[in-house]
């Protein structure tokens, strides 16, 4: 592989300023814990100039989303030492950090802390501190096919109605010949389906949990909410749409399966048909968190005998150089970079030249809004940030694909999700 150390301007410098972790013997191998989304998989070939600047041996573990929360938090909870450093998230990262799982993070004056998006910073720091970097940020918004809006008579626009959404997936639908209107996440999980099915409740003007955080479930809101989600996906999405979260649909999409689809703001960078147009997501009246806000971070677990050298590798890989690493590298370039944590990325001329999608992608991280509101008593959008809700929302995650698959009607499954969700908050002491 070449070495970035010709393509990137300024790793040098901050390679060299990671080597200074390891001059004293401290150990050179980290293994770390990364989920199988594409800046993740690229940072492995990008990452190959830090080893061979540094010496350090990097292990990578790449899992499935689901599968990758279970083991990371298994791990970290009992402090069982597997990994040197982790993918984790908004949920979880002021969490762990208030409760000591992971170390905080102080990187040196040219890592430019600052430059960091606001939105990205807060929701991975408690009380001010740090605890994990976030590798790549993201919200949400509509991604469609205008060849085939335009030629079905169909318009998408920024912050539409729900109504005019499934008229225009019910316009672009066409089975016969391969192409499926809408398509959303389904695979249960509470980062999977979960994630966009509480951007629609959220948007129908419903919530998790109410002012006593007691689970909603049967609200009319949620109802409303599901019931439509139900029919748009079950309708006008691809059969097996139970089974499908963001990687199943990107490949749909790249196939040319897919009338629009909504969904992470950074699944742009990886969408390879032509035709693509965006706009900001839909709401039945509500905008307030109708668009997700998540960043796939990186955090050193605490315990480990490797501190530094991880902190140091974080450091590096969350940089601006990094950023211009992949942006030179002969095998990416700036449309592949990880975007949606520094406000000088959007700046680069190189990127807005690449990323027709950047202004779609920054408004929408900047209107997302992850503060407790009236609507609901809780921090976050696509989640609550309280250590139960990974518990909550797996339980509700596999109603909710009961009821889209047609195993239970959505009445059912919400009343079976309102009973699983009431249990877990009691027994945690909520009421």
């Amino acid at each position: 592989m070449k070495s970035l150390m010709n393509t990137a301007v300024g790793l040098s410098m901050t390679v060299a300023t990671a080597s200074t972790a390891f001059a004293e013997g401290h150990a050179t191998e980290l293994t770390i814990a990364i989920v199988n989304n594409g800046h993740m998989i690229n940072m492995q070939t990008v990452a190959e100039a830090y080893t061979a600047e540094t010496g350090v041996t990097l292990n990578w573990v790449s899992l499935e989303e689901g599968v990758l929360r279970e083991q990371v938090t298994s791990d970290t909870a009992t402090g069982g030492g597997q990994y040197d450093i982790i993918n984790i998230g908004m949920q979880e990262a002021p969490i762990w950090g208030a409760a000591g799982w992971i170390e905080p993070l102080n990187f040196g004056a040219d890592y430019d802390v600052d430059d960091m998006l606001p939105a990205m910073r807060n929701g991975l720091s408690a009380d001010g501190v740090l605890y994990a970097a976030p590798f790549y940020g993201e919200s949400s918004m509509v991604m469609y096919r205008k060849d085939l809006t335009d030629a079905a008579g169909v318009t998408i626009a920024d912050n539409d109605s729900w109504d005019n959404v499934m008229a225009a997936a019910a316009a672009m639908h066409d089975p016969d010949n391969g192409v499926y209107g809408a398509c959303l996440r389904g695979k249960p999980g509470w980062g999977d389906n979960m994630a966009f099915v509480t951007t629609v409740v959220n948007s129908f003007g419903g919530a998790w949990f109410d002012a006593d955080m007691r689970p909603t479930l049967e609200s009319d809101e949620w109802k409303a909410a599901i019931n439509f989600y139900v029919d748009l996906l079950g309708t006008y999405g691809p059969p097996g749409s139970e089974g499908n979260s963001f990687n199943e649909i990107l490949a749909l999409y790249n196939e040319g399966k897919c009338g629009l689809w909504i969904d992470a703001t950074i699944a742009a960078s990886f969408l390879e048909v032509d035709g693509v147009a965006y706009a900001q997501s839909p709401n039945a009246g509500n905008p307030v968190g109708a668009n997700w806000l998540w960043a796939w971070a990186m955090a050193v677990p605490a315990g480990t005998d490797t501190a530094e050298e991880a902190k140091a590798f974080i450091e590096w890989a969350t940089s601006k150089a990094y950023i211009e690493a992949v942006g030179n590298h002969p095998d990416f370039g700036w449309g592949s970079v990880p975007t949606g944590t520094r406000a000088s990325t959007y700046a680069i001329p190189e990127f807005q030249a690449a990323a027709p999608f950047a202004a779609a992608e920054l408004a929408a991280i900047e209107s997302a809004a992850p503060e407790a509101t009236d609507i609901k008593p809780y921090v976050g959008v696509q989640f609550a940030s309280i250590p139960e809700f990974p518990e909550v929302g797996t339980a509700v995650a596999q109603e909710i694909a009961a009821a889209l698959s047609g195993a239970k009607s959505v009445d059912d499954a919400l009343a079976a999700a309102q009973s699983a969700a009431d249990a877990i908050m009691s027994e945690a002491g909520y009421y």
